[in-house]
């Protein structure tokens, strides 16, 4: 392996070392884009992509270059993943990471985005014989919500996002739209405006559907870290519980969260989890540890207990690199 290298000035001080490089191996080569975007604090600098000759060369030559190799980064068996810290911008991981791909119910992420922007939380939704309906015919998870039913918008998010109801995202762009298609206009008008030119939403529960939704791993994680920043989201993505107390208007309601990094991972803020047979299992995390926030995606693996491993291991192993932020994304 030929290596050589330019050094040239950044726009926030201190030197950029390009890393050119000719590698034979016989391994896969991941398909990504030439180049990859990583904002690094206020300015945004270009670096080999991960999974290219010149992004593992630049890994190598870092690597060496500090006098000790990074530790190697976890095992990641789905089929596209991004870990970034969404406190100083650095990419830590990136596998497949702008590969169109369906989603599942990380796809509610957006929905209950776009909700909080319409509604109030206070907000009275009567569930209708529709949304039990859609939960049921289409064999999805569902918040046990009944027709005639009459919910709050923030209990009904509660609903969305902790047992992934079908039914209650249902309930709430059917009114927030209203009607489904304009609230699915509303999510893509949204992704666009937030710059996820790499997703396109379907319906607002990420089940299959004829013409098809898509995003990718690092457009999710993006999502995620915005949805975070929000006043209310957090709060709900990270609760392990919601209890809806039994009142004139609805039965009680007890909803559990499916993220298993809840109490298992430290610091972690949820954030949603996904499944369909086209999509795989998914999985949207994060996590605050030592004053960076770290967000990550998984998408398309094919164990649902092994991606709150694999997550919980990313965490920790991303969190060891934050000592260092100018070393390059591995690539796995």
């Amino acid at each position: 392996m030929g290596v050589s290298g330019t050094m040239i000035p950044m726009r926030t001080g201190g030197i950029r070392l390009i890393v050119r490089a000719t590698v034979a191996a016989t391994a896969t080569v991941l398909t990504v884009p030439a180049l990859l975007t990583v904002p690094v604090g206020p300015a945004h600098a270009e670096r080999p992509a991960l999974g290219t000759a010149a992004g593992t060369a630049a890994g190598v030559a870092a690597g060496t270059a500090g006098g000790s190799a990074r530790r190697a980064a976890p095992a990641v068996r789905a089929r596209a993943a991004y870990v970034f810290d969404a406190t100083t911008g650095t990419v830590h991981l990136g596998k497949q990471a702008t590969r169109r791909m369906p989603v599942a119910s990380l796809t509610k992420v957006m929905t209950a985005y776009v909700v909080l922007r319409e509604a109030r939380l206070s907000d009275v939704v009567t569930i209708s014989a529709a949304d039990v309906r859609h939960a049921a015919t289409n064999d999805a998870t569902g918040a046990s919500l009944r027709a005639g039913e009459r919910l709050t918008v923030r209990d009904l998010l509660y609903g969305v996002m902790l047992p992934s109801g079908a039914d209650a995202s249902h309930a709430l762009a059917r009114v927030y739209g209203p009607g489904q298609a304009r609230f699915v206009a509303k999510m893509n008008a949204t992704a666009r405006s937030l710059g996820l030119t790499g997703t396109r939403y379907g319906n607002p529960d990420g089940l299959p559907t004829p013409d098809g939704g898509y995003s990718t791993a690092r457009d999710q994680a993006r999502l995620s870290d915005i949805a975070l920043r929000d006043r209310v989201l957090p709060a709900i993505a990270s609760a392990r519980r919601h209890v809806v107390p039994k009142s004139k208007t609805h039965r009680a309601h007890v909803w559990t969260n499916t993220n298993k990094l809840l109490g298992r991972a430290p610091g972690a803020l949820g954030v949603k989890t996904g499944y369909t047979r086209a999509a795989g299992y998914c999985l949207s995390f994060a996590a605050d540890r030592d004053g960076h926030r770290l967000v990550g995606v998984l998408l398309g693996d094919s164990g649902s207990e092994r991606r709150f491993q694999t997550a919980a291991r990313l965490l920790d192993w991303a969190a060891a690199q934050v000592s260092d932020d100018t070393e390059p994304a591995d690539d796995v």
